[in-house]
């Protein structure tokens, strides 16, 4: 999803020096391959969107596979950028390397002040490895790798697997297939109390290119070689309940949603303070109701593709 959101963002800059390779075409996770691909092309910048994720049940259910990856994905590229002079990258990381109860708005300087939350803390101790990778190849090389944390993301080719995606994309699968059915009921996990914050996968691309863009001097006057991240959301929050009423009411479902509250709520509320990035230059654009509903005409028009699609992990 964000691969080809950054693609698109690229595109229509010009975008005619773009290096893509599909997952089959090279693993991130084997060094070997990696090193081989940026020994073999010229390449100035480098984008490292690409990891294993999912939602609160693939996280509990798979928390090696997230910790493995992820940490193979991240030494593997960063290493790999190193050794062949790439000039910039921009690692992205995710919210959810902040503590379960930090003080909220979320601010950069809340990482490691406290325990992470328990469902997702693989994931999340991958993606503070991957910042301080950056941190360290900048001190000890010089190197000028940044870091943007993302909120919760949405938008086109979002993973609509009910196994393994993130909150959003399960609810409009799951109105969705009740209003088309008729059904009278939609269940939804948790008490539908925590709060989330939702950022448009075209936003998190447009400010992804926006810092990488940015000359040194301005980037590094608002971060630091121990606080080289900048957070990236709307700087608003919506409750899972409140979440829930508008997917229902965008996908048309006109009966009853049940929480339920024995299954794992995650984090009561994650939302970031964006103060950072609005000193460097940005805003997010897209709302959340017409980003949902662009996501929603999305997911309908590509519908036979979701349904038949096999689990996946959403790397």
């Amino acid at each position: 999803m964000v691969g080809a959101a950054l693609v698109r963002r690229l595109q229509r800059d010009g975008g005619q020096d773009l290096l893509l390779r599909t997952r089959g075409e090279l693993d991130l996770t084997r060094q070997a391959d990696v090193e081989a691909f940026f020994a073999d092309t010229r390449i100035d910048r480098v984008y490292l969107a690409a990891a294993l994720v999912g939602g609160i049940k693939a996280n509990n259910d798979r928390p090696a596979d997230f910790i493995r990856e992820n940490l193979l994905i991240q030494t593997n590229v960063i290493q790999a950028a190193y050794r062949a002079g790439v000039s910039r990258l921009l690692f992205l990381g995710s919210s959810c390397i902040y503590p379960r109860l930090a003080a909220q708005p979320m601010r950069e300087d809340a990482l490691m002040t406290g325990p992470l939350e328990g469902t997702n803390e693989a994931y999340a101790v991958a993606k503070i490895a991957g910042i301080k990778m950056c941190e360290s190849f900048r001190r000890q090389h010089g190197c000028d790798f940044r870091s943007a944390m993302p909120t919760n993301l949405y938008g086109p080719n979002d993973n609509f697997d009910l196994q393994s995606s993130h909150v959003l994309p399960a609810l409009l699968r799951k109105f969705h297939h009740a209003a088309e059915q008729g059904v009278q009921s939609v269940p939804v996990w948790g008490s539908g109390r925590p709060r989330r914050e939702f950022l448009h996968v075209d936003d998190m691309a447009d400010a992804c290119v926006h810092l990488m863009e940015l000359e040194p001097g301005t980037y590094w006057s608002v971060a630091s070689d121990r606080s080289s991240y900048v957070n990236v959301g709307s700087g608003k929050d919506i409750s899972i309940a409140e979440l829930a009423a508008l997917v229902g009411r965008i996908a048309g479902f006109r009966g009853a949603i049940e929480f339920d509250a024995s299954m794992p709520d995650g984090t009561p509320r994650k939302l970031l303070d964006v103060n950072r990035l609005r000193a460097l230059g940005w805003e997010a654009r897209i709302g959340l109701e017409d980003g949902i509903r662009q996501t929603y005409d999305w997911m309908r028009a590509h519908w036979k593709e979701i349904t038949a699609a096999a689990p996946r992990g959403g790397r």
